[in-house]
């Protein structure tokens, strides 16, 4: 049953990924804001759960894995900049 759960936990994070190459304009900030997380997040967890099973992932590595290329081209190519009220809801976030 492990193995199985594995395997759907795993097409699950991969929807997942799909779901966010799929919809580029939904920026990381806009995460951050309504969901808490973002793809650097991803790429960060995904980083700390190589460790855990001891492998060793560079976090470059980990967001070319999330961005499916690497970021400084997903950055250039899709990232937008954010608007006065993105960083509000995001400064207002983060006192929290």
């Amino acid at each position: 049953m492990a193995d199985q759960e594995t395997s759907i936990e795993a097409a699950v994070f991969r929807r997942l990924l799909k779901h966010l190459d799929d919809n580029k304009q939904v920026q990381n900030i806009d995460l951050m804001n309504l969901a808490g997380f973002c793809r650097n997040c991803l790429a960060k967890w995904y980083v700390a759960a190589a460790a855990d099973q001891g492998v060793t992932v560079d976090y470059e590595q980990a967001r070319e894995r999330i961005y499916g290329m690497p970021y400084e081209q997903w950055k250039a190519q899709y990232q937008t900049p954010a608007s006065a009220e993105q960083l509000a809801n995001f400064s207002k976030k983060s006192d929290h």
